[in-house]
């Protein structure tokens, strides 16, 4: 048998491995507390998870949904001009997403052709540098940098790779350095893709999970955007429909276009019950996002501040469901590292190296977790490891 040589350009995903190591320390007797994938276990609204049982029970909704509502289109639209004041065209600024990991693997085979250049944020969600590669595209990392608050620095990407890339993906609030971005950095992005004739896709799922008090926004309520990009935005974390699979794509008709006529040749369109429930979450009173965020926030004390006391000293992220954490001095790569808080301390975190070059030197763990659990991860950690406080 010969295979595709594209699949070269992959190595087993790290997630892959990091639970193969999970299950052989499970099958050695430990109880271990995972906090390596952001798989949220905050559930959906009470009336979201009726709606969609109801929805499942009808026999006329197990046909081929084909295309998105028009319910959902304008759903989406509605959401987006109440939550932003950005205006939605539903019937060619919108479409659905088997989730925004779905989106992002596909989008680039609308745009890219072998050998074209894509920009990814360095560290990243591994599937913006992936889904590109699919595509044939060569990838140049964009540095997200402790020392720039993690902003990328447009004004450092070499004059002659600017001019070659045709595709760049950015995501604020970010995953997984939890960054979130100021107004001017957008508008710079702006004038950069237009100056260079780039497509931008800003992933922006974490908008509602931002923890200093202000506001996220969107990508496209800037000047300019939808004449060079999207904007992917997913009800994963912002309403517990993580398993549900739930994205949208916004912005740009001609990018919009585009992914619907791929989507059009791939799938059949969302399970009409799952597009009911994601009309009720978008139409759900948004208190239930208030208890989400006061959830996260509660996780974070519990863990961050368990931790400092431990002698491991990490900063409180301002946004996503993460916490960025610098590996403690004296314990190796970041590989090293999460192996040794799973030997040690029963606890699973990934290694930032898992989201590029920039990410060594770094953990992220997810806040999966009750609060409770948070505080047991921090207590396991201090009575097994210890700390150079030097």
């Amino acid at each position: 048998m010969k295979f595709a040589k594209r699949m070269e350009n992959f190595g087993e995903g790290i997630f892959a491995r990091l639970a193969a190591m999970k299950q052989k320390k499970i099958a050695e007797g430990a109880n271990v507390i995972d906090l390596s994938i952001g798989a949220p276990n905050i559930p959906p609204p009470a009336h979201v998870m009726k709606i969609l049982s109801e929805e499942a029970l009808k026999p006329e909704n197990y046909v081929y949904a084909i295309t998105d509502t028009g319910e959902l289109l304008n759903a989406a639209s509605d959401w987006y001009s109440r939550r932003y004041g950005v205006e939605i065209d539903p019937a060619c600024e919108v479409c659905s997403l088997w989730g925004s990991q779905e989106g992002l693997s596909h989008i680039a085979l609308t745009i890219i052709n072998e050998g074209d250049l894509t920009l990814v944020p360095d560290p990243c969600y591994p599937v913006f540098a992936d889904g590109s590669k699919i595509a044939g595209s060569q990838i140049f990392f964009m540095p997200q940098l402790r020392e720039h608050d993690y902003i990328i620095q447009l004004e450092k990407i070499p004059a002659d790779v600017a001019a070659r890339a045709k595709f760049m993906v950015v995501s604020y609030p970010n995953n997984p350095t939890t960054a979130t971005a100021p107004p001017d950095f957008y508008e710079r992005l702006i004038h950069f893709a237009k100056k260079n004739e780039i497509i931008v896709l800003h992933d922006n799922a974490y908008s509602e999970l931002i923890f200093d008090g202000s506001h996220g926004f969107s990508f496209l309520s800037f000047d300019g955007a939808k004449d060079i990009g999207v904007e992917f935005n997913s009800l994963s974390k912002t309403y517990g429909l993580a398993g549900a699979r739930v994205g949208f794509c916004l912005g740009n008709k001609d990018v919009v276009k585009r992914i619907k006529l791929l989507k059009s040749n791939m799938d059949y369109g969302l399970f009409l019950p799952i597009q009911k429930a994601a009309i009720a979450a978008l139409q759900s009173p948004q208190e239930v996002i208030d208890k989400t965020r006061a959830a996260y926030i509660e996780r974070i004390d519990a863990l961050i501040d368990g931790l400092n006391a431990a002698g491991w000293h990490i900063d409180k992220p301002k946004a996503t469901m993460f916490v960025w954490a610098p590996v403690p001095k004296n314990f190796g790569t970041s590989e090293e590292f999460v192996k040794t808080l799973l030997e040690k301390s029963n606890v699973m975190v990934t290694p930032g190296s898992a989201f590029g070059p920039s990410g060594e030197g770094f953990v992220r763990m997810a806040l999966v977790q009750t609060a409770d659990t948070m505080k047991r991860v921090a207590e396991q950690i201090k009575n097994t490891l210890q700390f150079d406080l030097v």
